[in-house]
């Protein structure tokens, strides 16, 4: 029970850094298409563009964390899906752990290095631009290996008796969505866009999941019943 509490805090850190990051920070600050007027606003609010980088890495912290209590949870189930499951959501938290010079690359360029000091203001506004856009693709980059963590997670909640098995479902949903959107936005770039609405349903999934974990925790399996449902093909 504990270990599921824990993974439920977890996992809030994780929507909130990630939702707050997104949102309300590169939100305010990113002016799609305008290298300048992003370049203004980021100088003007350093210390919220910072305060991005702090929430990111407090996400991933997390999901590092999280990788081990998932799987110590579902390893009963099979312990070689749940080692599978958070080898890729591992291998996601390094990409966006290596992502993070990107978003703080942006940050030095603008912010007047002695490299940069050798570029013009415009030169230096595209660079930041840039390392920006690096940033955005390499979150796309680092989903397609959590979407896959995300189905095998779903396969295993499905599968255990701990979970109700809707909770499965709905992230194997997510996991879907996520591999979606990254190729749509590697493959595919005009419809990225037009594709974002989706991932309402993977906020939602993870969501139900993570409050469960909070406020429900496991539930008791008798001893001697089987540790996984059976699941017809």
């Amino acid at each position: 029970m504990v270990c599921a509490r824990s993974a439920g805090v977890l996992y809030l850190i994780i929507i909130a850094c990630g939702i707050a990051g997104e949102v309300f920070v590169r939100g305010g600050l990113v002016v799609e298409g305008d290298a300048a007027a992003t370049a203004a606003r980021i100088l003007g609010a350093q210390g919220q563009f910072r305060i991005g980088f702090v929430l990111d890495a407090l996400m991933l912290l997390s999901d590092v964390a999280i990788a081990v209590l998932f799987y110590v949870l579902l390893k009963p189930v099979s312990a070689t899906l749940a080692l599978m499951a958070a080898a890729f959501r591992l291998t996601q938290a390094a990409i966006l752990g290596m992502n993070l010079l990107n978003y703080y690359a942006a940050l030095l360029v603008l912010g007047g290095t002695v490299e940069a000091a050798a570029l013009g203001s415009d030169q230096q506004q595209a660079l930041a631009s840039l390392f920006l856009d690096l940033h955005r693709h390499g979150y796309d980059l680092g989903l397609l290996f959590f979407g896959c963590s995300s189905m095998i997670l779903g396969s295993l909640v499905v599968r255990s008796p701990r979970f109700p098995a809707l909770l499965g479902y709905g992230l194997i949903a997510a996991g879907v969505v996520y591999l979606a959107g990254s190729f749509i936005r590697f493959a595919w770039p005009e419809f990225a866009t037009s594709f974002e609405p989706v991932y309402g349903v993977s906020l939602v999934a993870e969501l139900s999941f993570c409050l469960w974990l909070l406020f429900r925790g496991v539930r008791n399996v008798p001893s001697g019943e089987p540790s996984a449902r059976a699941v017809r093909a």
